[in-house]
């Protein structure tokens, strides 16, 4: 079924997006095990429906529509399917930095440790909550798969794309385990650009990008060309959420500017500090950095000594390099005139970007 809309439109495709995850959520509602409690259900409806940009989506959409696929709720749906898949990154992701925040709610995992402690219930509620999390976080992934094989679309376009989508799944998961090497590693910037391409970057811009334009059949030139374009694009992105996870506002971003700092995340704009760090700057940042009781006024002195040490500027320039290089290489991309538009407006979404 094509539905007429103003396709470039990035907020008519986002309510396209969510009406297909609603009803995807809904049929599984009818098939909920009977004697399962329905607490794991309700909270994946509400965390998967409850904000988010939906960029994935939208690059697997354009990069369909950019290899000549035509608009149409199959695609709509294989597109979506990818947030689920973001909605099990996400969750996972919250329990191994030790997250309380996701989009200005409790993370999954401290809704269930809530719910554990507020019902006086035997054992320990943060193992609880970790426990259910990951669960959630293992549904998610699979709604995802089932969404995917089910979006309408032919049986051979779909097994093109899921090769695309399988890569997409093993990049995440070793870019996580690459995440807590890299914590007890060099802390080099080195590590954390590779990290970020790994863990972020692919997944958020360049996959896909790719799923999408191999749903319609592309020639391989253009899945290679996509990939230097969606490359330095998702570094850019992930640098921004890094530069917003230090110095962005919660009330906008939706999570605290501490987690990063009293975890110890081993960004790209840490490892810059650290590398430009005088003596007594650097003994702070020993003191300070993934102190897991810093208080606010210890973020206000490592924000400080990022901002003087030139770590911010740098990641600036970093950020605006590799979205200029992104730009370039999109503006010689063998895609669709409207694709390369709207393809032009997301990449300038994903960096000028407060949240």
């Amino acid at each position: 079924m094509t539905v007429t809309v103003p396709s470039a439109d990035a907020g008519a495709l986002r309510a396209r997006f969510d009406a297909e995850l609603t009803a995807f959520l809904d049929r599984q509602d009818p098939d909920w095990p009977d004697g399962a409690p329905r607490g794991v259900f309700t909270t994946l409806h509400r965390f998967v429906l409850a904000g988010g940009k939906r960029l994935r989506p939208l690059f697997c959409y354009w990069g369909w529509r950019g290899a000549g696929g035509p608009d149409g709720t199959p695609i709509v749906t294989a597109a979506a399917a990818l947030e689920l898949f973001h909605a099990f990154a996400l969750i996972h992701d919250d329990i191994l930095d030790g997250s309380d925040r996701r989009r200005g709610e409790p993370s999954v995992h401290r809704i269930f440790a809530d719910l554990h402690a507020r019902s006086s219930w035997r054992g320990d509620p943060e193992a609880y909550g970790r426990n259910t999390a990951l669960l959630c976080g293992d549904l998610c992934a699979a709604w995802s798969d089932q969404m995917f094989h089910e979006c309408g679309l032919t049986a051979e376009a779909v097994h093109r794309g899921y090769g695309v989508f399988a890569l997409m799944r093993t990049e995440v998961i070793a870019g996580e385990y690459l995440d807590l090497v890299s914590g007890v590693g060099d802390g080099s910037v080195a590590s954390a650009l590779t990290v970020i391409r790994m863990k972020a970057a692919r997944y958020t811009v360049t996959r896909p990008l790719q799923i999408g334009a191999t749903l319609a059949g592309a020639p391989p030139e253009l899945v290679t060309a996509l990939v230097e374009f969606g490359d330095p694009l998702g570094d850019a992105f992930q640098l921004r959420d890094d530069v917003l996870g230090v110095f962005g506002d919660p009330a906008v971003t939706g999570k605290s500017v501490l987690d990063d700092l009293r975890e110890g995340k081993p960004t790209v704009m840490m490892a810059l500090a650290r590398a430009a760090a005088d003596r007594s700057q650097s003994a702070r940042l020993r003191e300070l950095f993934g102190n897991p009781d810093l208080d606010g006024d210890g973020a206000a002195e490592l924000r400080k000594i990022i901002e003087s040490t030139g770590a911010r500027d740098e990641i600036e320039r970093m950020i605006r390099r590799r979205a200029e290089a992104a730009l370039t290489v999109l503006a010689h991309v063998p895609v669709t005139p409207e694709s390369r538009a709207a393809l032009s407006a997301l990449a300038r979404q994903a960096i000028d970007r407060r949240h």
